[in-house]
């Protein structure tokens, strides 16, 4: 699955970090974080660094064995694949070798190793996270909330569609929502049928303390949102498996 938004700020990291968590720790699946943001976010949130300087780029262009890469987390059942600067490059190394399924190649082959893998992607429409659309199960829009959030949405969706003639679902996800806010409110109205995780200040504290909400406030409001979503995310890849 992917966690994906055309702009940052969000919480896309945020979802992949703790979306991950959750399949490992309250699913108990083995879990595969794939940072492919150059911000190495998704890393950071576990603590983790890469090994060095251009590798993650070089598991596309070298072919270099991602597994050489993957890094162990605190927690049982999550490892992370860290990205680096090098992956700012990737775009145009893409075009160049011609290659428009190579995520998707590499992400069948970790899948002897991953019952599932969380892609936390770039905030941009390129040819990077056009394999990812390739790629994928199910794509995860996280979007804040304000009466253009529909209309936010709408946008991904034709960015999506327009780099893949069949592109998997797309799950829009209402982000740090405030019901004490008017325009929350109105984006909650209007798209009642969405998923919400709301704003909390746990949820800011997994860049500072660097562990998922469901470590640092298991009995939260936002640690039982990430979970509710996980648990129809999960349904929906197991049907379609």
């Amino acid at each position: 699955m992917a966690v994906y938004s055309v702009k940052g700020g969000v919480g896309k990291t945020t979802f992949a970090a703790n979306l991950a968590w959750c399949s490992a720790v309250l699913s108990r699946r083995k879990t595969l974080l794939w940072d492919l943001d150059a911000s190495g976010g998704s890393g950071f949130l576990y603590g983790l660094e890469a090994k060095g300087s251009g590798l993650a780029e070089e598991v596309f262009s070298r072919n270099r064995s991602p597994r050489a890469l993957i890094q162990h987390t605190a927690f049982e059942n999550i490892d992370v694949l860290p990205a680096d600067e090098s992956i700012r490059a990737l775009d145009a190394q893409l075009a160049q070798i011609g290659k428009r399924k190579r995520l998707a190649k590499l992400a069948r082959e970790l899948t002897a190793d991953y019952e599932r893998i969380v892609l936390d992607c770039p905030p941009v429409m390129n040819e990077l996270s056009a394999q990812v659309v390739r790629a994928a199960d199910l794509v995860i829009v996280p979007l804040p909330p304000s009466p253009l959030s529909a209309r936010a949405f709408d946008l991904v969706v034709r960015e999506i569609s327009g780099n893949a003639k069949r592109h998997p679902p797309i799950l829009p996800v209402l982000s740090m929502l405030d019901m004490r806010r008017t325009l929350h409110r109105q984006a909650r109205e209007a798209n009642p049928d969405w998923p919400a995780v709301p704003y909390a200040s746990v949820v800011e504290q997994c860049a500072v303390r660097q562990k998922p909400v469901g470590v640092l406030a298991p009995s939260s409001p936002a640690s039982a949102a990430f979970a509710h979503l996980w648990k129809a995310i999960d349904r929906k890849l197991a049907e379609r498996a």
